[in-house]
């Protein structure tokens, strides 16, 4: 079975720049992006064999990493692009 890992890097291909900087200059973006990392690679020895999680417990992780890369994304995203908060979506 091929396993899918999600890097930052593949999921966000046109902001490469902004992924790199960003770790470079937000030490707390940085964070974010490791533990994501981190967390990824976990799910993938996980999905993987390596390493043995029940399935409630990877549902955890996978809803923990999701939420990582909406913090993730919301940074990478430009001010103009952001919810002002009116909308109710």
């Amino acid at each position: 079975m091929h396993i899918e890992h999600h890097p930052l890097i593949h999921d966000f291909p046109e902001l490469r720049a902004e992924l790199h900087d960003l770790r470079q200059a937000d030490s707390e973006f940085a964070r974010l992006a490791d533990e994501y990392e981190t967390l990824d690679k976990r799910i993938c020895r996980v999905e993987e064999g390596i390493e043995v999680l029940a399935d409630d417990a990877l549902a955890v992780l996978k809803r923990e990493r999701v939420d990582l890369k909406d913090q993730v994304a919301k940074r990478l995203a430009p001010p103009a692009a952001q919810c002002c908060g009116c909308c109710k979506g």
